[in-house]
């Protein structure tokens, strides 16, 4: 086994395990030893139309991207493949995802504006806050790269091995790291920096957004039971 092979086995078949497993037990640990730092840091009362603006749009846009991913490239093919071929498959994620994807941009090119552009806001952020935002741009910017891209081979071909490759991942599959010697370059570093994301994130305020997803018990919990006291009448 040469070095580029060797290489190639620990980002794509070995590097994403650890990511995710830091993640996890990452996000645990935190919430378990640190409660009160499991926020977002708001600096809403600086700048707060900018805020409102492009804290909305942000996560409007990334929702949406993240739901589609999921969708996309975890559902079995058995649920996909009654109604959609692979190029209309694919044509689905490009429009759907690319649309999202610019609203995202959008709005997070907005917040980063805001956070660098005003020094008070600057000056209550941590390096992490920023090295964060920047991550999550770029991996914005990579995911609508891939749109073009995608545009040169509708036959869907190229996508398939995509969602072959996650969701060997998440089954635990070996050898899915060799699917993606035939992807170019752009979708690699795209999944590369999306691992590393999650690989950072029980570091980050990016922590939060394990309590975004908890609010959904909040659609399945028992009505709140809520007695007042007379006051007894007076004489």
């Amino acid at each position: 086994m040469n070095i580029a092979t060797s290489l190639q086995l620990f980002l794509f078949g070995i590097y994403p395990y650890i990511c995710l497993t830091v993640l996890l037990l990452g996000s645990l640990i935190r919430f378990d030893r640190e409660p009160y730092t499991w926020k977002s840091d708001s600096s809403q009362l600086l700048r707060a139309r900018w805020l409102k603006l492009g804290s909305n749009l942000f996560h409007y846009g990334i929702l949406v991207v993240v739901i589609g991913h999921f969708l996309g490239f975890l559902m079995p093919h058995w649920a996909v493949d009654w109604a959609l071929n692979p190029a209309q498959h694919q044509l689905l994620a490009m429009a759907g995802g690319g649309v999202a994807g610019v609203v995202a941009i959008i709005g997070l090119s907005v917040l980063i504006f805001r956070r660098l552009g005003d020094p008070r806001i600057r000056r209550n952020s941590r390096k992490w806050d920023i090295a964060v935002v920047i991550m999550l741009w770029l991996q914005l910017l990579l995911g609508l790269i891939t749109v073009p891209l995608s545009a040169q081979h509708m036959d869907g071909a190229e996508f398939e091995l995509l969602t072959s490759y996650v969701k060997g991942i998440v089954t635990f599959q070996s050898g899915v790291a060799a699917l993606l010697l035939q992807t170019q370059w752009v979708y690699r570093v795209h999944i590369l920096l999306g691992f590393t994301i999650f690989l950072i994130s029980p570091f980050t305020r990016m922590v939060h957004i394990w309590s975004g997803a908890g609010t959904l018990a909040y659609l399945f919990r028992p009505y709140q039971l809520v007695r007042t006291r007379k006051r007894a009448a007076h004489s």
